[in-house]
């Protein structure tokens, strides 16, 4: 097997895994499994990660597209995406995992979630789309790639699983929110409220940010400017 084709077989299981989640054979291993299912699920979860990231490193330089100059996307971009995840982790979100409550207050949805329903997802769609624009070549389009479709992706099937399962109380929620950016807004079904992003979580993010940016070479092994 080539290094590209490992990285492949890699992402291609990585995503299979996630799927699971919102495929029938969830619920039937929630009832073999019980409580011991999340644990179980994040293991998988990471081994498969670890095993995709392990082919990534191994996987040879096909050049597409590379050009120093792209090398600025994600600099423009991830401030954008630190924001959502950084206001995403911060936010009392019904889609959450044991948040389902959350969806019978008068008003679900607050500071970013009035943007998207899935800021986790995004800030992800983000920085995966802005690397494969990055980076140019094969195994970046692979192994970034998988993250963009899963974070495309995944949004669906889990608006899909919660209105099967939370019925009124989540189209309740999905009525005055969006998946895609800025939809609801556009809409007239929510409003844009600054005031409702905290000082502290885009702090948070800038922080992160200019970290990233700084030890992203000693992290990864690539500047974040050039080269």
């Amino acid at each position: 097997m080539t290094p590209i084709s490992h990285l492949l077989l890699a992402s291609t299981i990585f995503l299979v895994t996630h799927f699971v989640s919102s495929m029938p054979l969830r619920a039937r291993l929630v009832r073999k499994l019980g409580n011991a299912y999340l644990g179980f699920y994040s293991l998988v979860a990471i081994a498969t990660l670890g095993w995709m990231i392990w082919a990534y490193q191994r996987a040879p330089f096909f050049n597409l597209w590379y050009s120093v100059e792209l090398r600025w996307v994600p600099v423009i971009v991830m401030p954008i995406a630190f924001i959502l995840f950084v206001s995403g982790l911060a936010a009392r979100n019904p889609t959450m995992v044991g948040r389902e409550r959350l969806l019978r207050a008068s008003e679900p949805a607050h500071g970013v979630l009035r943007v998207t329903r899935h800021p986790l997802m995004w800030s992800f769609a983000l920085w995966a789309a802005s690397h494969v624009v990055a980076r140019g070549d094969w195994a970046s389009i692979i192994f970034f790639g998988t993250f963009f479709l899963l974070a495309l992706a995944g949004p669906w099937l889990i608006d899909r699983r919660k209105s099967a399962e939370l019925g009124t109380d989540w189209r309740h929620f999905a009525a005055v929110t969006s998946n895609l950016p800025f939809a609801a807004i556009a809409a007239g079904r929510n409003r844009f409220r600054p005031r409702e992003f905290a000082a502290w979580q885009l702090a948070a993010a800038l922080a992160l940010y200019v970290a990233f940016l700084t030890l992203h070479q000693a992290l990864f092994g690539a500047h974040a400017l050039y080269g």
